[in-house]
């Protein structure tokens, strides 16, 4: 395993995720995994909500979030220690962490799914590992696929965006968010989908999405952005904006 793909397996990484998804408010910013969960209630738009897929699951908030309206999501991460966490979150309905705080300092959180307005959804989620570029073929049949934080960091992005039509039911929703920060360490960079120079011109990762998305989907509604914090200790903070596009499927 590369050094980046090391750092979602570190217990240090864990805990940031765990309070991203399940901890306290920072800064101000909402939740970013109930945010996109109320854009994805709010794009569907009385379309059949039987089956979701959550692809870059992490610890796994969206899932519970949308299974507070869907039949049934799936939620998948390469990750295996968020899909442990998030399963164990599943099971038990509660989770516990140590929270970093300050060099080798740490505070103990407890965070539980009735405290979150989600426990009736424990029964209606399952997490599993996986890769996005490379699904086993039991993942199809979906009115709802979301795709948050995902795209830069997947080594093929191109493999998942011009296959993932094969998942979705007709009229069913793509729906990405992401900051577009791409890096070689996670991508190679003949695989970026767009933040680049191309033909003289720039061409941004919304432009790459519409190229490569445009045989199977039209884009919904206009691209807007999110914003999101992840703590990594007392003093110190992730601030970024994810640009959520919706997509249909044709």
């Amino acid at each position: 395993m590369s050094e980046a793909r090391n750092y979602y397996e570190n217990d240090t990484t864990l805990a940031q995720y765990l309070e991203f998804h399940f901890g306290e408010i920072w800064h101000g910013e909402p939740n970013f995994s109930k945010e996109l969960a109320q854009l994805c209630f709010e794009a569907m738009d009385g379309r059949d909500a039987g089956k979701a897929l959550d692809l870059g699951c992490a610890c796994g908030r969206a899932t519970f979030e949308l299974a507070t309206r869907f039949d049934r999501v799936d939620g998948v991460d390469f990750s295996e220690s968020f899909v442990r966490a998030a399963a164990d979150m599943a099971r038990q309905r509660r989770i516990r962490y140590a929270r970093p705080e300050e060099g080798e300092l740490v505070s103990y959180q407890e965070r539980t799914l009735s405290s979150l307005g989600l426990e009736g959804a424990a029964g209606k989620v399952g997490f599993h590992q996986g890769d996005a570029c490379d699904l086993p073929p039991r993942f199809t049949g979906y009115d709802l696929v979301l795709a948050a934080n995902l795209i830069d960091r997947l080594y093929q992005p191109s493999q998942f965006l011009t296959t993932i039509h094969e998942r979705i039911n007709d009229n069913g929703l793509l729906v990405i968010a992401s900051p577009y920060t791409w890096l070689e360490e996670y991508t190679p960079r003949e695989a970026w989908i767009g933040g680049f120079r191309k033909d003289s011109e720039d061409y941004t990762t919304l432009e790459g999405l519409k190229d490569m998305l445009a045989p199977h989907f039209r884009l919904l509604v206009d691209p807007h952005s999110v914003p999101f914090v992840i703590r990594e200790t007392r003093n110190k903070f992730q601030h970024s904006f994810s640009e959520v596009t919706v997509w249909e499927k044709l």
